[in-house]
């Protein structure tokens, strides 16, 4: 999402438990595109509620599990926040090999680029970005 609109939106990556690694060949798909994923971590909604981040400065909530919907819904149950939820291929445990996993994690990473675009039209270049 930041590669794509820069600064023009605030994005925080959550999901319904916090993965302090990430996938070793999420990294890899995504530095094929420039997205440089090595430090990334995301936080489970508990932990954006324990450090004081409140969901009501948040427009759109963006699920890519039917569990991350569910807990989405319902912490939002009395808030004026969109969730939308995107049905994205969970690559984890598919391919036999080096590259078929690979094939299956580009197919993912291709789908959330696709939704994205779809939803917040094209990406914005670099040099249009707000600063």
């Amino acid at each position: 999402m930041k590669k794509f609109y820069g600064q023009r939106a605030y994005v925080q990556s959550v999901g319904v438990r916090s993965d302090f690694e990430i996938d070793g060949f999420a990294i890899a798909v995504s530095k094929e595109l420039g997205v440089e994923l090595i430090r990334h971590r995301s936080r489970s909604f508990d932990e954006m509620e324990e450090w004081g981040d409140d969901l009501s400065g948040f427009d759109l909530i963006v699920a890519l599990s039917p569990a991350s919907q569910r807990r989405a819904l319902e912490l939002t149950r009395y808030a004026h926040i969109d969730v939308e939820y995107w049905p994205i291929m969970d690559p984890t445990g598919l391919g036999e090999d080096r590259e078929a996993k690979l094939a299956a994690y580009r197919q993912t990473r291709d789908q959330i680029r696709q939704r994205m675009i779809a939803r917040f039209g094209p990406p914005v270049m670099a040099d249009q970005q707000e600063t």
